[in-house]
């Protein structure tokens, strides 16, 4: 039975990690590095130089282009958008449409009969949108088309991790290692119900023992027992241990993916097409490794894990009254009532509102920096584009390790990446001093060569915080309602990331700089700091484990 257990806990975690290694593919290729670009370039090559707004961006040559003092300007309707901030409105509008469809979806994906479907319908939806971007050229009348291309792929990539990361507590609950320390716990919690077939026996035990033992993910209480103090550490590791998995799973098909993708954009020089190629290869390349996902994830009659009480039964249900009551749900859940009864929760969300914002758009605004004003190539930004997720395999998988040798814990280790974090924006700044603005050849973000060595140190960073992050919130949530609080999780993080694009959006187009975004982002992760300092983690799960 135990080689049974453990040959279907390993088909799960494949799963689980094929759907990581396809979707993450488009978030490092697409998302972060080519989408930004190309909806640059679209709007670019229907775009006018500023401030005459008679010549067309596409008429310069490239070394012109550099040379150039004047913005280019895109109209849109009645407006002239800076061809940068485009990009930059599209993206903060797709992640606003991505907090609306996560909320509603959220307690969809807490049935274990919808999880999966809801992941593959909304995989469909992305890969098709982002595969769409092949046929569409810059120069159509339609080249509008693009940003809703690029909205639906951001909503589709963001609805299906949600019900990806609902997997993630059972799948650390099941590992190998927590089974063990689970065996080892008092025999008290042990054989609950010996005379059911052997197999549902065995899922049973280990089930209801869970409701009585402590568990930092599900939130049970904690006894004084080293056994359970066992217990709860090992599963907090395979949660960590899981999740670097999946993020290294990611940046590794990421890799392989840009590498592929080189090819073309060096060749023909970056031009647009071969932008659009890069996209749709990573809609086809999320649509063909999604597949394994579809066979391997288990469906409700074979996973094993509660659903919440509020959840009514299959047969009393609606999707419109669902969605309905999500918003509802999301109006207690944000009720200063529960505010308070699971304050370390919220007070750790309140930090990853700003600290994923500030992420996210160091990310976007850094490539769109070194296109429009270092004007590098875009084989040199595919280069660093594919550097960034290598060294964030690199420190997704060394930080598990130092934080062992160290004995850090994961607040320890998650305020140290964001102060790493947050030098970047800060170097950037250095820019507008009058020394690195004469004779100096180096420092302030003012080179191409300095961007190669920022993705190395963000890559390190970026990699690691991501698999923390995520572990350390799995840590601190209520029984039976992952879905539902990974949505909350979801809407902090890349749904919640409008507001950084938009306000970069602004500054460079009130500003004609965007360098003067630095000062923001430096601003917006600083002011994590004391709020994630603040989540007392052992008090959090004892609230998660109150929480009903």
């Amino acid at each position: 039975m135990t080689v049974l257990m453990s040959a279907t806990y390993k088909q799960r975690l494949r799963g689980w990690l094929s759907y990581a290694f396809a979707s993450e593919a488009f978030v490092v290729v697409s998302l972060t590095l080519f989408l930004p670009i190309c909806l640059e370039q679209f709007a670019r090559d229907n775009g006018f130089l500023q401030p005459e707004k008679t010549e067309s961006c596409s008429s310069l040559s490239g070394a012109a282009r550099a040379n150039a003092d004047g913005r280019c300007a895109v109209k849109i309707g009645w407006l002239w958008i800076d061809t940068a901030s485009f990009s930059l409105y599209v993206y903060s509008m797709s992640v606003a449409l991505q907090a609306l469809t996560v909320i509603s979806m959220g307690s969809i994906a807490d049935r274990l009969s919808y999880r999966k479907p809801l992941l593959l319908t909304f995989a469909a939806i992305g890969a098709l949108s982002a595969s769409l971007f092949l046929p569409l050229s810059s120069t159509s009348p339609l080249w509008m088309i693009s940003a809703l291309f690029a909205i639906l792929a951001n909503v589709g990539f963001g609805a299906s991790v949600v019900a990806m990361n609902a997997y993630l507590p059972s799948l650390a609950k099941d590992s190998p290692e927590v089974v063990q320390a689970y065996s080892e716990l008092p025999s008290t919690f042990e054989n609950r119900d010996e005379n059911t077939d052997l197999a549902a026996s065995v899922n049973l035990e280990l089930e209801s023992s869970f409701e009585e033992v402590s568990d930092p993910l599900l939130g049970h209480p904690i006894h004084p027992c080293t056994s359970h103090s066992t217990y709860t550490a090992e599963l907090s590791r395979a949660t960590s241990r899981i999740s670097s998995l999946g993020i290294a799973s990611g940046y590794i098909a990421g890799i392989i993916l840009l590498l592929v993708a080189l090819i073309p954009v060096t060749r023909l020089h970056g031009s647009t097409f071969s932008l659009r190629l890069a996209i749709g290869l990573s809609g086809i390349w999320w649509a063909l490794f999604s597949i394994p996902a579809a066979i391997w994830l288990p469906n409700a009659s074979n996973i094993d894990e509660p659903e919440s009480d509020s959840i009514k039964p299959d047969d009393d249900w609606t999707f419109s009254s669902e969605i309905a009551a999500a918003w509802k749900r999301l109006g207690v859940m944000l009720h200063w009532r529960e505010i308070k009864r699971l304050q370390h929760t919220f007070r750790y969300l309140a930090a990853w509102f700003l600290l994923s914002d500030g992420f996210t758009t160091i990310t976007s605004t850094a490539i769109l920096f070194g296109k429009t004003t270092l004007h590098m190539q875009a084989s040199s930004l595919v280069l660093i584009g594919a550097i960034t997720p290598l060294f964030g395999i690199i420190g997704s998988l060394v930080s598990p390790i130092l934080q062992r040798k160290f004995m850090w814990s994961n607040l320890h280790v998650l305020v140290l990446l964001v102060m790493m974090v947050s030098l970047i924006p800060a170097y950037g700044c250095l820019g507008f001093l009058p020394i690195f603005k004469g004779t100096a050849r180096f420092g302030g973000l003012t080179t191409q060569g300095e961007m190669f060595g920022l993705a190395v140190y963000f890559g390190f960073a970026y990699g690691a915080f991501q698999s923390y992050a995520r572990a350390f919130y799995a840590e601190l949530l209520p029984p039976g309602e992952e879905a539902r609080w990974y949505g909350l999780f979801s809407i902090t993080d890349k749904s919640s990331s409008f507001v950084g694009p938009l306000i970069v959006g602004l500054i460079a187009d009130s500003t004609g700089n965007i360098r003067y975004a630095f000062f923001f982002l430096v601003f917006m992760v600083w002011a994590a700091v004391p709020v994630l300092l603040s989540v007392d983690v052992d008090k959090g799960r004892q609230d998660a484990n109150d929480y009903v």
